[in-house]
């Protein structure tokens, strides 16, 4: 088959053995399937078609192992191609989404099978996702609030039975403007407020206030879900001088088994994400409750495959392969019946 993973520039990868993008695309490669790359910012409609400036990653007699010699030693060719063209188009571009991207998408999703879906992408994109899921008592998810009004942010505070409260930029990533608020500290918080609802990340002013949950400190559990069931997980825990648990912030990894309680909760949360086209998601858990959904480029991979000794890209890819055939199936069979009815 022949896969476009819609993501960052190729060549600008800086730690590929650390890459879960890189990671899928060797297995692809490995495979002997067709893989090409291309940003966002390289989609192109040429006569009424949907393309994109590609940058194809030619076939190797042997793939390396390792994921830095691969990614080094990948001979590259560029290419304008048209996105139908490929059974596959695989989302890994970094957030925040560019929602013209998906409009380029939109022309298309009927011939080709997207992870995630269009319409997926465009319901869970931001923070608000977990509001999907119904919780009346916060049994999964962590009382959360979503404003741009200051008034009624700083009421929140002073009426939470807590002394913490977590606030964040809707549009954040990687850790990105997560701060730890606290209210034996109230004199900075207005200024606080005032500099997120100005200047939130991607544009938008409202900012996300959470209440703080008890073990936060000690880091959280990502686990990868994969057609609604986990497939890995591993905990991450905060660096000594930042509260923050994300690798990308400082932080560390460990092993994780997850509990019965996360069982739960990826049960009760992985037939929405499966309806909403969602095939390929990182979750963010705190002591058993789901703080945020990753739909755009879930990461891990590598390092779950370090800890477990294992080969998360395995399984993807297998799905992959697997919808692709059904698909191609149900094609042919209507061509068939079509035939049929033509030839009667």
């Amino acid at each position: 088959m022949n896969i476009c993973f819609l993501m960052y520039p190729w060549h600008t990868i800086k730690a590929p053995e650390n890459d879960s993008s890189v990671c899928l695309i060797h297995e692809c490669v490995k495979r002997g399937h067709g893989v090409a790359v291309c940003t966002p910012a390289n989609l192109t409609i040429r006569n009424s078609i949907t393309s994109a400036y590609c940058t194809i990653i030619n076939k190797m007699e042997k793939v390396p192992n390792s994921l830095k010699t691969f990614h080094k030693n990948a001979k590259t060719r560029e290419e304008m191609l048209p996105l139908a063209g490929f059974d596959v188009i695989f989302m890994r571009a970094e957030p925040p989404l560019d929602p013209l991207m998906l409009n380029f998408l939109d022309s298309v999703k009927g011939d080709v099978f997207i992870m995630n879906s269009v319409n997926g992408m465009r319901v869970a994109n931001n923070k608000l996702y977990t509001a999907v899921f119904d919780d009346p008592k916060n049994e999964i998810i962590p009382v959360t609030h979503v404003s741009k009004s200051k008034d009624y942010l700083i009421k929140t505070i002073e009426e939470s039975k807590s002394d913490k409260m977590i606030l964040k930029p809707l549009n954040g990533f990687g850790g990105s403007g997560v701060i730890l608020i606290e209210k034996s500290a109230m004199g900075n918080i207005n200024s606080l407020l005032d500099f997120y609802l100005q200047n939130a990340i991607g544009g938008s002013d409202y900012v996300i206030l959470q209440e703080y949950i008890e073990g936060a400190e000690k880091g959280d559990v990502r686990v990868l879900l994969l057609n609604g069931k986990p497939i890995g997980a591993m905990r991450r825990i905060p660096g000594e001088k930042d509260h923050r648990s994300n690798v990308s912030a400082g932080g560390s990894i460990a092993k994780h088994v997850l509990t019965p309680k996360e069982k739960k909760l990826c049960e009760k949360i992985g037939p929405k994400l499966v309806a909403d086209g969602l095939n390929f998601v990182g979750i963010d858990v705190i002591s058993e409750k789901l703080v945020e959904v990753n739909v755009m480029s879930p990461g891990g991979i590598t390092y779950m495959n370090k800890v477990y000794r294992t080969r998360l890209q395995e399984k993807v890819i297998d799905y992959l392969e697997h919808k692709v055939e059904e698909l191609n199936a149900g094609f042919n069979r209507r061509a068939r019946l079509r035939k049929t009815v033509d030839d009667a």
